[in-house]
C-alpha cells in the first residue's frame, strides 16, 4: 500500500508540474501576442495619422496646414532614418550607437508632436503665430540630426562597398594573371632532368669497360672468355683439366724451327 501511495503522489506531482508549465507558457504566449498586437496597432494608428496629416497639409491653408506639414516632416525624417539604421545594423554593429541616439531623438520628436497637436486646437490665432516659429526651429533641428545619422550610415555603407569591390577587383586580376601561365607546374617542385646519353637510369651501375677497368685497378683476376660471353663453363674446363683445353694450349705454342735443336 505504501508503494501505491508513493506512485500516486509522484504521478500527481508530475501532473501539477506539467499544468504549471502549461500555464506559464500560455501566459508568456499571451503577453507576446499582446505586445505584437499593440505594436501593430501603434503602427496602424501612426499610418492613419500620417495619411490624415498629409491630407490636412494639402487641404487646410494657414497655420493649421503648416502645423500638419511640420509634424509630417519630422515623422518621415525619423522613420526613414530608423529604417536605414535597422537594415544596416546587422552587418555593421557600430550603428547600434546611432540607433540609441535616434531613440533619444524620438523622445524629443514625440514631445514636439504633442505640442504641435495641442497647438492645432488652439483657437487664438495670435498665439499660434507666436509659438509656431519656435516649434518649427525645434523640428528643423530634430530632422537635421536624424538626416545626419541617415546620410552618415549611407556613406559608410557605400565606402565599405567600394573598398570591397576594389579588393575583389585586385584578386580577380591576380587570378587572371595566374591563369595565363600555360605550363603546368610540377607538384614536387623538382626540375625535370634529361636522361644520360647511354640510356641508363640515374644511379644504375655500368657493366662495360668501366667495370673491367675497375676490376683491373682493384687487382682482381679477369674473367675467362667463356664467362664473359655468358657461356656455361664446366668444372674441368675451369680447372684446366679438359683435354680439349690442353690440346688448344699445345696448338697455340710456336713450332720449333728445323735444325734449331742441332749442335753445330
Amino acid at each position: 500500500m505504501e508503494a501505491v501511495g508513493i506512485a500516486v503522489g509522484v504521478v500527481a506531482f508530475l501532473i501539477l508540474g506539467l499544468a504549471a508549465l502549461a500555464v506559464v507558457a500560455a501566459v508568456k504566449a499571451g503577453r507576446a501576442v499582446g505586445r505584437r498586437v499593440e505594436q501593430h496597432g501603434a503602427q496602424a494608428r501612426r499610418a492613419v495619422e500620417d495619411v490624415a496629416l498629409k491630407a490636412r497639409s494639402y487641404t487646410q491653408p494657414g497655420p493649421q496646414g503648416r502645423i500638419a506639414s511640420l509634424r509630417l516632416e519630422v515623422r518621415e525624417s525619423l522613420g526613414g532614418t530608423r529604417r536605414v539604421l535597422e537594415s544596416a545594423v546587422g552587418g555593421d554593429p557600430q550603428l547600434a550607437e546611432a540607433l540609441q541616439l535616434l531613440g533619444r531623438l524620438d523622445e524629443h520628436a514625440r514631445a514636439l508632436d504633442e505640442e504641435l497637436r495641442l497647438l492645432e486646437r488652439e483657437p487664438d490665432g495670435k498665439r499660434v503665430d507666436l509659438r509656431l516659429p519656435d516649434l518649427r526651429e525645434r523640428g528643423g533641428r530634430i530632422t537635421h540630426a536624424a538626416e545626419s545619422l541617415r546620410w552618415a550610415a549611407q556613406d559608410r555603407a557605400r565606402h565599405f562597398s567600394d573598398s570591397e569591390l576594389a579588393r575583389l577587383g585586385r584578386e580577380c586580376e591576380t587570378e587572371a594573371g595566374a591563369l595565363r601561365h600555360w605550363t603546368p607546374a610540377r607538384q614536387d617542385g623538382s626540375a625535370q632532368t634529361s636522361p644520360p646519353a647511354d640510356g641508363r637510369r640515374p644511379g644504375e651501375r655500368g657493366t662495360g669497360a668501366a667495370d673491367g677497368g675497375a676490376s683491373a685497378a682493384g687487382g682482381q683476376r679477369p674473367r675467362s672468355p667463356g664467362l664473359a660471353a655468358g657461356r656455361s663453363v664446366g668444372a674441368a674446363e675451369a680447372l684446366g683439366l679438359d683435354p680439349r683445353a690442353r690440346l688448344a694450349d699445345r696448338l697455340r705454342k710456336p713450332r720449333p724451327e728445323p735444325g734449331a735443336g742441332r749442335v753445330g
